[in-house]
């Protein structure tokens, strides 16, 4: 297990900082990732780790922006110690989708895919359980 993951998981309170999926759930911890990667000199600096789910760890790799459509530019992904995630997300609770309400927002729940087939089916779940967000 990654040296940080205590320290990181209860900061996010044991939920993915990007998606917001209840760790709970899962019959595995969530992974400490790198909000910059080390590959794009970022650092083990505790501003510089997240707790992420492996769905959005994955999509995200190694990246740090996308393009956005709506910008028509390089937009940079939310960033969990600089940005406030109501800021940037709107849940509908109905769908269960999560919008992106900010160019940040846009990219990172299109690159994470946010709003998958799978994503929205247990966040309609978690929602009728009362554990989202």
């Amino acid at each position: 297990m990654n040296p940080y993951y205590t320290e990181v998981a209860q900061r996010a309170s044991h939920r993915c900082e990007y998606c917001k999926a209840p760790e709970v759930v899962f019959n595995f911890p969530f992974e400490v990732e790198h909000i910059v990667p080390l590959s794009r000199q970022g650092s083990n600096d505790e501003a510089n780790l997240a707790l992420a789910c492996r769905s959005c760890n994955l999509r995200k790799g190694n990246r740090i922006s996308g393009e956005s459509s709506r910008a028509n530019a390089q937009v940079r992904f939310f960033h969990p110690r600089e940005d406030l995630w109501s800021e940037h997300f709107q849940v509908i609770p109905e769908s269960g989708e999560i919008l992106g309400i900010t160019p940040i927002g846009e990219v990172t729940v299109e690159y994470l895919a946010m709003n998958s087939f799978a994503q929205v089916a247990a966040r309609q779940l978690w929602i009728r359980l009362g554990m989202f967000p």
